[in-house]
């Protein structure tokens, strides 16, 4: 496996693979890698002949308020990792590399980010869309990966790759748990032992209003205030916990046959935000 910092390598790595006629699948990571990001790097593996990740922290993501400096990081566990799963190469680049100086352009974004982590941190689906934009034009690839757990970051990424006329298959990979059903994330690392105890709450509340709604409940809204009263009495501060359709990102009161919708939650446990959510469809 080659660990690459420089676009040039990492472009000539990328089509001398094609040039062997293998198809290439990209999975874009931020480090700090645990089992959700191996299982993305296996879906990946059974749909293209060779993977390609990359590992940056990418600062356009990040508020200045936010945890961009404490972001966890581990390149020489990451590499070795990438290294035991197979992967043909990791592109690791310093911010150098993709932002090598003054940014004059950005992408906006319509609706898709009013609400759910949109809402919460204003500019990170920019920040995000600006370099997988980037990346992608840098590495190519036939398909990339992402995890269900950003759902909001795989239906705005998706958009883009339609909209945009990127000629890459986009793929989402189900959500990665340990045994009591936390959502596995590399900031749950800062969580202390009482907090862990109490983080898979938000993966119970979510679980007891979906089987609501699937045993017929029709007040949403109700099971929803009741979830929230509970984690606020466990100790979570809630950001948000809702019901949102799946096409525009938005909260919804009434759950259409044939539609597909997205039940999801973000908490803080301290200082540390907790994501998760089901896929519901009608």
């Amino acid at each position: 496996m080659e660990a690459i910092t420089s676009i040039p390598e990492i472009r000539q790595k990328v089509r001398a693979l094609k040039q062997e006629g293998k198809s290439v699948a990209f999975v874009p990571t931020m480090g700090a890698l645990h089992e959700g990001h191996l299982s993305l790097f296996r879906l990946a593996k059974e749909h293209a002949d060779e993977v390609v990740v990359s590992i940056y922290v990418n600062p356009e993501q990040f508020a200045p308020d936010e945890d961009f400096e404490e972001y966890p990081r581990a390149l020489d566990d990451d590499l070795k990792k990438c290294e035991e799963e197979g992967m043909a190469a990791v592109f690791a680049p310093s911010d150098k590399i993709m932002y090598p100086g003054e940014q004059f352009l950005s992408i906006e974004i319509d609706e898709l980010n009013e609400y759910m982590d949109g809402s919460s941190r204003p500019g990170f689906f920019e920040g995000i869309l600006l370099v997988v934009n980037k990346l992608f034009n840098i590495i190519d690839p036939d398909i990339a990966v992402f995890g269900q757990k950003d759902v909001q970051q795989f239906r705005i990424l998706q958009t883009m790759v339609d909209e945009f006329n990127h000629d890459v298959e986009l793929l989402m990979g189900p959500i990665k748990r340990a045994n009591d059903g936390l959502a596995l994330s590399s900031r749950n690392a800062y969580l202390n032992d009482e907090q862990r105890k109490l983080a898979p709450g938000l993966y119970r509340s979510l679980r007891y209003v979906a089987k609501q709604i699937d045993d017929g409940a029709k007040n949403v809204d109700l099971l929803v205030e009741h979830q929230k009263n509970e984690l606020e009495a466990k100790g979570f501060k809630i950001d948000y916990l809702n019901v949102f359709s799946f096409e525009k990102m938005m909260p919804v009161q009434d759950l259409k046959k044939d539609s597909k919708y997205i039940l999801a939650g973000a908490v803080y446990l301290g200082e540390t935000r907790l994501i998760d959510n089901l896929i519901i469809e009608k």
